[in-house]
């Protein structure tokens, strides 16, 4: 079934873990894709042929999504592209963890900057096009660790709490022209990060989780297409917690 057919998708990170799994989703279900990744690299080109075998087209474009200017740019080149986009997902994310104590302003400025404000870059250069469509939906990537903050990650627990609050606001304020906005807050999903974390530390996130594994980037992808597709078009300024239940 089709639940996105015709649809245009902006996917920003994408070219591995969960972006690269939303992307898919994506096409699976009749989306043309673009995406933004820092390089486009083999790893990209290797995630554009594998979309593209859904026969859907597919763009990946080079950006830094912390650039206010290179943000515009892509988002006109692909608009030009693609003639629109329906969908925008702000996945593009880093993490420079520390305690607070030893946290450098670096550390601080470059979490903020690529997880906060590119979402910002992103939406404010994505609106236009959504208006002209008379609608549209936002989905950003936060983390539980947004809702309920975490020890040693004082700088992405904020920036994910922020991509909240933004969605929030966005979807006040363009709800009136059809344009809605969500916000995705995932757990402990099993991606290359988490596998790489130390056997005690897997083990303790895994007793903190009611359903006793973890999630895997397509669990994220199924609650990102239900967002993107007219099956959420009374769903605004949401937060849905995809965390097997650790964070109730």
């Amino acid at each position: 079934m089709g639940l996105l057919n015709g649809k245009v998708a902006l996917i920003t990170g994408a070219a591995r873990g969960i972006g690269k799994a939303i992307a898919l989703k994506y096409a699976s279900e009749g989306a043309d894709i673009a995406f933004t990744d820092l390089v486009i690299d083999d790893l990209a080109q290797k995630t554009v042929d594998e979309i593209a075998a859904f026969g859907h087209k597919v763009q990946a474009y080079a950006s830094n999504a912390a650039n206010f200017d290179e943000t515009h740019d892509v988002v006109a080149k692909v608009v030009a592209d693609f003639g629109k986009i329906d969908i925008l997902v702000n996945n593009a994310g880093i993490t420079k963890d520390g305690l607070m104590l030893k946290m450098t302003e670096q550390q601080w400025d470059a979490v903020l900057a690529v997880n906060l404000k590119s979402a910002f870059n992103f939406i404010h250069a994505v609106i236009p096009a959504m208006m002209r469509n008379k609608g549209g939906s936002i989905i950003n990537m936060s983390s539980v660790v947004g809702v309920h903050g975490n020890a040693a990650q004082a700088n992405y627990a904020a920036s994910k709490a922020g991509l909240i609050a933004l969605a929030k606001s966005i979807g006040q304020e363009m709800g009136r022209k059809g344009i809605r906005a969500n916000a995705i807050a995932p757990g402990f999903i099993e991606t290359a990060m988490t596998q790489a974390l130390p056997e005690d530390v897997r083990k303790e996130w895994m007793e903190r989780i009611p359903l006793r594994r973890g999630g895997t980037p397509e669990d994220i992808a199924d609650v990102a297409t239900f967002l993107a597709s007219d099956m959420s078009s009374y769903v605004s300024g949401q937060v849905i917690q995809v965390d097997g239940g650790m964070n109730m």
